[in-house]
């Protein structure tokens, strides 16, 4: 059950809210429509109900607002739009992603394609989905954890009847198993015809909320008011014409000298009465339940009056009983014979129900003193805007001045609704799982992989032909005039996209905008970036290898004595330009962003490294390793030494040291975002 208390949206500089104090309620087991034209509020009160939109309110999904909720994609599937995935990733791909987000088997994702009937469209590519595919899609992501609550917005938008019946029929089939279903829509063909409660927004105000089969005999249906001394003569005639010309129309006689003619207009009612000298007291385009106050009292009922009432005189009294007396007995008249467009045949068309045209004696008896004390029309009202008129004429009918007895107390105001906070979203439950099926669900890491070896072996065939490169750097393909690698640039690249790609496709975030800066994540982004660049850096080596051996002979090919030392190196090199492009990436949140950064660190932070480390030194760090294991309370194993003297003298490098510092900087500042989002 979904329960929607004053929700409010912030004030647009000079504009009114967008919403404005909308309370409602959508019941399990039912599917609720949130019925308004463009730009009603339909969108902004979901946002504000699923807290992606600053405001007021408070909304509770089965008794808890969103935000107490431990794993909401459980407990509430939402569609807001298209989905926002790779254009390169498969259908399944997408699912599989997104069940490692939510915590839920792999499996679902088969459930989910099968539910939805895109099971044939598995390994298609979402770059590739037509409007109704993907709006399947969608319904397939929010239905992946099996939530209780749906909440789409304008699901059936740009869609045929065909595709728009089977989701109001999947969406019919999630209610009629316990859960419950809100969706808006601009259509109120739509609303009556698949929701079983209507909730009606204009300009942000709540104006009806009712059944359904209330909402297609009041709201549904526009009529044409008359009211005449020969009304049952001029709906005999419209029909008539109606029938003559070939057009559909329905004539109601709602009681005495009213009529309701549905299907008509103004125009066409008042030349048709003029034409045969038929008296009309009223003529108006109208709606069954009289506009949006009418709605607000029926659904509020009507605001009682502090003030004390004084007696009134009997004449108008009874004027005022008769006349609400004749309203109600027209609101019955009006409620019970109005017909549906789905209901209404033919025959419906071209003759009044019988039942419309029975109207009692005492219907017409009171309308006729009402009419006959007021001296004038009295146009159909609601019994509280009857009683107020009452109320004015009472003064003006006693001869005695009326005054108040006591001073009614200042009312207070009620109390403001709660805030509503943008909180980012959570975490994937399983960030390893989720990042793997990221990572290796589109081609661009393959592609760059390919692009990397490629270049590499060129580079590493040219260098050893002039003769005056470096063993290591020739098997590296690293030339002197070249910031980086290649392995190193793809490496600070794929690590780039690790979050770039987030930011671009948010997954993780659609209706948000932003993604989860948790540590949970970034060690899988980090996890998984170190172990690509761990792959690129060896295949590079080997390949290398293997074609200047197939070039040039073994002569070029000799293992170095410091090979191992070398190898950590390099291996340390590709993977802190992989860590630094994930950190840039999410703080910068780019792409391009984060790979400026890995270019960077030769380019502008090596420098001044080395700037800042010329001229004599006169005390050294030798002897560092002894000393840290003289302080360290355990025995090292054997060889410790080595290794850790060669990660000293590896960070003492200009470049090591200026890597160092970047990542430390880098994480600094993603550490320290991640804390002001949180602090908000």
């Amino acid at each position: 059950m979904i329960q929607a208390i004053g929700l409010t949206s912030n004030p647009r500089q000079e504009l009114p809210p967008a919403v404005d104090d909308v309370s409602f309620e959508a019941r399990t087991g039912r599917v609720t429509a949130l019925l308004g034209a463009q730009g009603a509020g339909k969108t902004t009160a979901l946002r504000l109900m699923l807290e992606l939109q600053q405001g007021r309110g408070v909304t509770y999904f089965r008794g808890r607002p969103l935000h107490r909720i431990t794993y909401p994609s459980r407990e509430v599937g939402v569609l807001l739009g298209e989905v926002p995935g790779h254009p390169g990733r498969t259908v399944r791909g997408q699912l599989r992603m997104l069940c490692a987000a939510a915590g839920v088997p792999a499996q679902r994702a088969d459930d989910a394609l099968e539910v939805v009937g895109l099971v044939s469209l598995r390994d298609q590519r979402l770059g590739t989905l037509s409007r109704g595919m993907d709006r399947r899609l969608g319904l397939a992501c929010a239905l992946l954890a099996d939530p209780h609550t749906l909440v789409l917005d304008d699901p059936a938008g740009g869609l045929s009847a065909r595709e728009g019946g089977w989701l109001h029929r999947v969406l019919r089939a999630h209610a009629a198993q316990g859960g419950t279903v809100l969706f808006s829509t601009a259509d109120p063909k739509e609303a009556a015809r698949n929701a079983d409660r209507v909730v009606t927004l204009e300009a942000g105000r709540l104006v009806a909320d009712q059944e359904a089969g209330d909402f297609a005999r009041t709201r549904l249906r526009p009529r044409v008011a008359v009211r005449s001394p020969h009304a049952a003569r001029l709906g005999v005639l419209l029909s008539k014409e109606a029938r003559a010309g070939q057009r559909s129309i329905e004539v109601v006689k709602e009681g005495g000298n009213r009529l309701s003619v549905y299907g008509s207009n103004c125009a066409d009612v008042g030349e048709t009465a003029f034409r045969h000298g038929i008296l009309v007291h009223q003529l108006a385009d109208e709606i069954g339940d009289a506009g949006p106050a009418a709605a607000e009292a029926a659904v509020s009922g009507p605001a009682p009056d502090p003030r004390p009432a004084p007696a009134p005189a009997p004449g108008i009294a009874a004027a005022a009983t008769a006349a609400v007396t004749a309203t109600a007995a027209d609101t019955s008249a009006t409620t019970t014979h109005m017909l549906t467009e789905t209901e209404a045949g033919p025959q419906a068309e071209a003759e009044p129900s019988p039942q419309a045209e029975s109207v009692s004696a005492a219907e017409a008896v009171s309308e006729a003193e009402t009419e006959t004390a007021a001296g004038t029309e009295i146009e159909t009202k609601t019994e509280a805007e009857t009683g107020a008129e009452a109320e004015k004429l009472i003064p003006l009918a006693t001869t005695e001045p009326v005054t108040a007895t006591t001073q009614q107390a200042p009312v207070a105001p009620p109390p403001l609704p709660p805030p509503i906070s943008i909180r980012p979203a959570r975490s994937p439950l399983r960030p390893l799982r989720y990042e793997l099926c990221r990572a290796t669900g589109v081609g661009t890491g393959y592609l760059t992989t390919a692009a990397v070896l490629a270049v590499s072996a060129v580079l590493c065939v040219f260098l050893a032909r002039s003769g005056h490169t470096p063993q290591p750097h020739l098997l590296a393909a690293w030339p002197q005039e070249l910031p980086l690698p290649p392995a190193a640039l793809g490496a600070g690249l794929l690590g780039a996209l690790a979050f770039g790609e987030e930011f671009r496709h948010p997954a993780l975030a659609a209706d948000r905008g932003t993604v989860p800066r948790r540590l949970g994540l970034l060690s899988a982004k980090l996890t998984v970036a170190a172990a690509t660049a761990l792959l690129l850096s060896l295949l590079v080596l080997v390949s290398d290898a293997a074609i200047l051996h197939l070039v040039y002979g073994e002569e070029v090919t000799k293992v170095p004595s410091d090979w191992l030392s070398l190898t950590a190196s390099w291996v340390a090199l590709v993977c802190g330009c992989a860590w630094a492009g994930v950190l840039a990436g999410g703080v910068f949140r780019s792409t391009t962003a984060g790979l400026a950064a890995v270019l960077a660190v030769p380019i502008v932070v090596v420098p001044l490294v080395q700037r800042a480390l010329e001229g004599p030194s006169v005390r050294s760090a030798a002897g560092l390793p002894g000393r840290l294991r003289d302080l360290a309370l355990v025995q090292w194993p054997f060889g410790v030494e080595r290794y850790l003297a060669g990660g000293v003298r590896m960070v003492a490098q200009p470049v090591g040291s200026a890597l160092t510092l970047s990542l430390t900087a880098l994480l600094c500042a993603y550490l320290l975002t991640g804390m002001r989002g949180r602090a908000r």
